[in-house]
């Protein structure tokens, strides 16, 4: 378009189409604060009335240009905040509510069972959400968003609301329901108790020293192995994970994963506890599996001994059979597996390594090898067992899935 020549704004009573089209397309052409200014100069050409005349005949906005003309005054240059526009985010009305929903939804979450994926799985639905954050949380019906902005912030927390048949328990046992019943009021009692840390125990699958393939891709080209008959040696990992914390602590040994090795790793862990929690009682979530149940002589042993030495209360909270994967340890598992892929574990040093690199919510892990070698099998009597279950309390109904070891 070529540019007419800018006639005597004051004197100019109407403005030709021409000259209209030119300041228009001038002005949509800079940005900021080069528009504003440009907006005040031509007002300020206009005269007395500029603001009415240019806001009559342009379509300019007048604060738009009351702003410009402070710019120009000052010789400061405004600096925008488009992302500070629009609706804010419900979280600054109600700064509870995402804790809220996690206290709703944490009870209930698993991870993929299959390791596959870092997203967690929920059974609840967003309109169940809802419905419990008036009911148990005591929030009106006015101060709640609508059902797709708590489905939003689920998401935005991690959640995935969808049903997957992977996630379906394999059995249900009599037990399940008084069982995670529980469970929920026993770590909603030890995340709320001063003195009480709770942590989340278990072992993942072994894992082979070797330069084997493991699926996924890595950036380099590397040749991996098919199958792995003959590894170097195999790792099994242990894990100990601090729910109220993101923590995780994960220790390995080339031996076996035993009662006593798992009890050896929370006697390394413990005078870090002690120094930052200084706990009273530990609750610990675990599975029911074959070398850390409650029936398992040498584990209530050790777990006995530890809570006289040290001087605390220990509270067992196993999750049912065959829901393992609600144990919050779980999801580290899930990250590590997604972490190392497409890597060649080949050496006990790049297994340990990789487990410290990676993170969980923005947080190392603190990794360790244990050297220590231990035996398979080692039990007590059937005497000092009856005389372990006089020091220990099991909570009727569910004897075997919640049991307390009081510090005498």
């Amino acid at each position: 378009m070529n540019h007419p020549e800018l006639p005597n704004l004051e004197k100019t009573n109407e403005f030709s189409l021409e000259l209209k089209l030119f300041l228009n397309d001038t002005r949509s052409n800079l940005k900021g604060s080069e528009r504003r200014k440009f907006m005040a100069n031509v007002v300020r050409l206009m005269g007395k009335g500029g603001q009415r005349r240019a806001e009559k005949e342009l379509g300019w906005d007048r604060k738009t240009i009351q702003k410009g003309t402070k710019e120009l005054d000052s010789g400061f240059d405004c600096i925008d905040n488009f992302s500070g526009r629009g609706r804010k985010p419900v979280e600054e009305k109600l700064p509870n509510l995402l804790d809220d929903i996690k206290d709703i939804i944490e009870p209930t979450s698993q991870c993929d069972p299959t390791f596959r994926t870092t997203q967690l799985y929920s059974p609840l639905t967003g309109v169940e959400v809802l419905r419990r954050l008036r009911e148990d949380k005591k929030y009106s019906p006015e101060q709640l968003p609508t059902v797709q902005t708590i489905r939003y912030k689920l998401n935005q927390l991690g959640y995935r609301l969808k049903k997957v048949a992977k996630t379906k328990p394999q059995k249900k046992i009599a037990e399940t329901d008084a069982i995670f019943s529980y469970v929920k009021t026993a770590n909603q009692v030890a995340d709320s108790t001063e003195g009480v840390i709770r942590i989340s125990i278990d072992t993942k699958a072994n894992v082979k020293v070797g330069p084997f393939s493991r699926g996924g891709y890595s950036r380099q080209k590397v040749k991996a192995c098919d199958h792995d008959y003959k590894p170097d040696t195999i790792l099994k990992p242990f894990g100990i994970f601090l729910p109220a914390h993101d923590e995780s602590y994960i220790y390995f040994t080339e031996s076996n994963a035993t009662a006593d090795f798992m009890v050896d790793c929370l006697e390394d862990l413990w005078p870090m506890l002690k120094t930052r929690f200084k706990p009273h009682t530990i609750a610990i979530n675990a599975d029911n599996g074959p070398e850390n149940n409650s029936r398992r002589s040498q584990f209530m042993k050790r777990l006995v001994n530890f809570a006289i030495r040290h001087e605390v209360s220990i509270c067992l909270i196993y999750y049912p059979p065959y829901h393992s994967k609600y144990n919050p340890v779980e999801r580290l598992w899930g990250i590590l597996e997604n972490h190392w892929k497409g890597q060649l574990l080949d050496s006990v040093d790049k297994v340990v390594g990789l487990a410290r690199t990676m993170t969980y919510n923005g947080i190392h892990p603190v990794a360790k090898l244990i050297t220590k070698i231990y035996e398979k099998g080692v039990k007590i009597g059937e005497k000092a067992m009856e005389r372990l279950e006089e020091m220990i309390e099991r909570i009727r109904g569910i004897e075997k899935w919640a049991v307390d070891i009081p510090c005498y």
